[in-house]
């Protein structure tokens, strides 16, 4: 394999009003938590794997004894008014050059397949433990950012947006298509469902689907438990307080 390469492994026909959702892994691995939830509980069928020589030299050792390459996965999900592609992976390419590649390849399949809206998901580093969680976004296009301007927090992130997350939707302007990344406020030291739950609630206004979040409310909560543990004995040892701090991570 000399290029990334996209096999499609069932044809999806004509898509209506079609829009693409991405979540591969990045801070917080919120943008991935996302996208798996959906397509676990909204049916989602795979339609399409990404192969690249920029992905990690290594494959995985499967629970049959056998063995895979690293892989982004393709999967279709149909709503009431319009279908869903969303893309969920293993790993992001380790080059720039890998980045642009793979972001290129994926939107060549959107065009390939009339797609017009791409958001890609993302978490967003503050710091902050627990408490409610914001959902900022950054748009490729005043008319994006205008649309979704009352559903979103638009110019409150700041910095860089390392990976698809932000390749994509930049690389998505040159071609016309409107694009944004989604990102959730997170802690940004750990796998974070309640900021996966937030983004969630924002996706099924905006796509018009309903989902259930008990599973995923659930294991937000029990975050929530070890993150006050965590404060607590954090501040009994700055207080002077003699007392390991038990549970790290």
């Amino acid at each position: 394999m000399i290029e990334t390469t996209i096999i499609e492994k069932r044809d999806v026909g004509k898509l209506k009003n079609p829009a693409m959702v991405t979540g591969l892994p990045g801070i917080g691995l919120v943008g991935q938590v996302v996208a798996k939830y959906m397509i676990k509980k909204l049916n989602g069928k795979k339609v399409a794997d990404l192969y690249s020589p920029y992905f990690p030299h290594q494959v995985l050792m499967t629970k049959k004894g056998g063995m895979r390459l690293l892989k982004n996965k393709f999967y279709l999900i149909r709503l009431k008014e319009r279908d869903l592609i969303l893309v969920v992976g293993d790993v992001q390419a380790i080059t720039g050059q890998g980045q642009y590649e793979v972001a290129g390849k994926i939107l060549d399949y959107c065009e390939k397949h009339k797609i017009r809206m791409l958001i890609t998901l993302g978490g967003y580093s503050s710091g902050k433990m627990s408490g409610p969680k914001k959902v900022f976004a950054a748009a490729n296009n005043e008319n994006v950012m205008k649309k979704y301007r009352d559903q979103f927090v638009f110019g409150e992130a700041k910095g860089s947006i390392v990976g698809v997350a932000g390749l994509l939707p930049a690389l998505a302007h040159v071609r016309g298509m409107d694009a944004m990344c989604v990102m959730g406020e997170t802690h940004g030291s750990y796998v974070d469902p309640s900021a996966a739950t937030a983004v969630i609630d924002k996706l099924s206004k905006l796509f018009g689907f309903k989902i259930d979040l008990a599973q995923l409310e659930a294991e937000a909560k029990e975050r929530e438990k070890v993150i006050k543990k965590i404060e607590s004995e954090i501040e009994k040892q700055a207080t002077g307080e003699k007392k390991d701090i038990t549970y790290i991570r």
